[in-house]
């Protein structure tokens, strides 16, 4: 039983990407303030594995890494498409190997936190990533499912990554 729960989990994981890439193809309806799908975050008991899996078996190419001072991986976004990507972050006791979070864009961060505050739920300020120089925030669903909420600027490695698709 134990390999069959992986096994749908994994094809509810890439039916969710594919949904994910038709919704970003041109003209694909956007909800209000232009919000759509960037990226799935997962963790994984081997990173290198994992990176290997998604860029020769899937196909998905490597748009960029963030690393520990001593090399270690903190986590690699992989292309799907232009605009979607999917975030690989090691497994540890704090982040069990599986779904981590969602990510979502938008042209405004600070009116999207706003108007989830309004609907009554907890958002977080939005901050600039040092990291990655994106704008962003942190929600958690009912169901404790965090939302990655990010405004990519220009100087965004997102920003950068999707600039350079070819």
């Amino acid at each position: 039983m134990p390999g069959r729960f992986h096994v749908r989990n994994f094809a509810l994981f890439v039916a969710g990407v594919g949904c994910g890439v038709l919704l970003m193809q041109p003209g694909a309806a956007q909800t209000k303030g232009g919000t759509k799908l960037n990226h799935v975050s997962i963790a994984v008991k081997d990173f290198d594995a994992a990176v290997s899996y998604y860029t020769k078996t899937m196909g998905f190419r490597p748009a960029f890494t963030f690393r520990e001072p001593d090399g270690k991986p903190i986590l690699t976004y992989l292309q799907i498409s232009r605009e979607t990507f999917l975030e690989i972050q090691p497994a540890t006791p704090d982040r069990p190997a599986g779904f981590f979070h969602l990510g979502l864009e938008t042209d405004d961060v600070k009116g999207f936190a706003a108007r989830v505050r309004a609907n009554g739920t907890k958002i977080g300020e939005p901050t600039l990533s040092e990291r990655s120089g994106a704008l962003l925030t942190m929600s958690t669903d009912p169901e404790g499912i965090r939302t990655e909420i990010l405004e990519l600027g220009p100087a965004s490695t997102q920003r950068k990554a999707i600039n350079a698709w070819k």
